[in-house]
């Protein structure tokens, strides 16, 4: 299979089913992802961090165009997710982002957001270093980064020293580094 040709695309499950479905696509040698977030939970005896998945009812897949129909033949799986009528296009970078992402922050959260357009930020470091994105949000310490096509929003803490707004003039390009933030 060439991977040039295969895409990632999101897929909805039953409720709950996120892993079996994962179970049946590893069966079916088919790369897919489950983004899992530790999450902290607490019972009346003991307190445990676990695993759950961060999009409830989805899995990622990469797979070519002529795959899906076995895809939607599988157990558990309602669909693909649709934009502009056909099943929905992720880029690869925003699962490498989401990665990353998992791999050096616990509790994160998700919020449902309309893309809209603002201001360019750059991180200077930590996980999502030298990305740039829409500004939506910075409250305290809080800095909202935007995967566009997946139309969610990841959400941790980052020093406001890590950051610099990248401000378009005219045809001049100006950088306000973090500490005019």
């Amino acid at each position: 299979m060439n991977q040039q040709t295969r895409n990632w695309y999101a897929v909805h499950t039953r409720p709950r089913w996120e892993k079996k479905v994962a179970s049946q696509l590893a069966q079916m040698k088919i790369e897919h992802y489950i983004p899992l977030n530790k999450v902290q939970r607490q019972w009346s005896d003991r307190k445990k961090i676990i695993l759950e998945p961060l999009f409830t009812g989805y899995v990622f897949i990469r797979l070519e165009e002529g795959q899906q129909l076995s895809v939607r033949q599988i157990s558990g799986v309602l669909n693909f997710i649709y934009w502009l009528k056909k099943p929905a296009v992720i880029r690869n970078e925003e699962i490498e982002t989401i990665k990353r992402f998992l791999a050096d922050y616990q509790c994160v959260k998700l919020e449902k957001t309309v893309v809209s357009v603002h201001d360019q930020v750059r991180v200077l470091s930590g996980p999502l270093m030298e990305r740039q994105g829409n500004v939506l949000e910075i409250k305290h310490k809080t800095v909202k980064v935007s995967l566009p096509s997946l139309g969610y929003l990841l959400v941790a803490e980052i020093q406001k020293s890590n950051i610099e707004i990248v401000s378009l003039f005219s045809d001049n390009q100006r950088i306000i580094t973090g500490s005019n933030l």
